[in-house]
């Protein structure tokens, strides 16, 4: 985030020296990844999203979080331009298993259930990140001369995305049994270390819609409601998921300049 911000400043100081520039504008919103609703869960139980908040404790809402980006806008006729933008978002949350607790034993540190035993918790953080390069079409039906210039939008663009685990995770596919003198056998999993990551990039969509309120004869402040399309494919640690939704809606306001 720092760096994207840096960026954009210095891109902000520099665009004055570009002739063929027409506008720019920095850019703060909020990201609600599709993924977090009760639909989506309930229809991809196969999905990484779905297994994380099944098992774990994660509030949804923590994955809510502020985007950072910047615009550039190419005029190519009074209701028409080409707009290039980038938003980033990364989110970063610990949680904890909710139906287990750890013991340790001879052979190591296992995961046993919790409505039997009083252990210790087994915890990691789930992190998401996403950095869509996009290229829109953007059409201002009313012009750029009025003192509410709405528009609309869409496009597509090449999303940087990354996925992280990292703490303790239970080992559901080696389980072993304990013989408690009071419970009988009882069937528990191992507790390993875990520093799984898969990153890469992916073609998705958008569309938007939104207006500008002039503030002076180059200036315009900007609010902005975007929705994103994309999914991307797991080949190294997450291998067996469904396909990772990158997807959701972004509520963006910001400062827009013109040249």
């Amino acid at each position: 985030m720092k760096k994207l911000t840096g960026l954009a400043l210095g891109l902000l100081l520099l665009v004055p020296s570009i002739a063929f520039s027409d506008s720019f504008s920095l850019r703060i919103g909020y990201f609600m990844p599709h993924a977090l609703s009760d639909s989506y869960l309930a229809s991809h139980l196969d999905s990484l999203w779905a297994i994380e908040f099944d098992q774990m404790s994660f509030s949804k809402k923590k994955f809510q979080g502020t985007s950072l980006g910047f615009s550039y806008e190419y005029f190519v006729g009074k209701n028409l331009s080409l707009a290039f933008t980038v938003d980033s978002y990364n989110k970063s949350v610990p949680g904890y298993y909710v139906d287990y607790v750890q013991f340790g034993l001879d052979e190591g540190d296992f995961a046993f259930p919790f409505e039997f035993f009083d252990g210790d918790v087994i915890q990691h953080a789930f992190r998401v990140s996403s950095t869509p390069l996009q290229l829109s079409i953007k059409i201002s039906p009313l012009g750029r001369k009025t003192r509410l210039i709405p528009f609309v939008g869409g496009g597509a663009g090449l999303y940087f995305w990354s996925t992280r685990i990292y703490g303790q995770m239970i080992n559901f596919s080696d389980p072993w049994v304990y013989t408690d003198p009071d419970l009988g056998d009882i069937d528990i999993y191992p507790v390993e270390s875990v520093n799984g990551r898969e990153k890469g990039s992916v073609i998705g969509y958008h569309a938007f819609a939104g207006f500008q309120i002039p503030i002076g004869f180059r200036a315009t402040l900007e609010a902005e409601a975007r929705y994103h399309w994309a999914s991307a494919t797991f080949d190294e640690w997450f291998q067996g998921f469904d396909k990772f939704d990158l997807g959701g809606l972004a509520l963006t306001v910001g400062f827009n300049y013109w040249f």
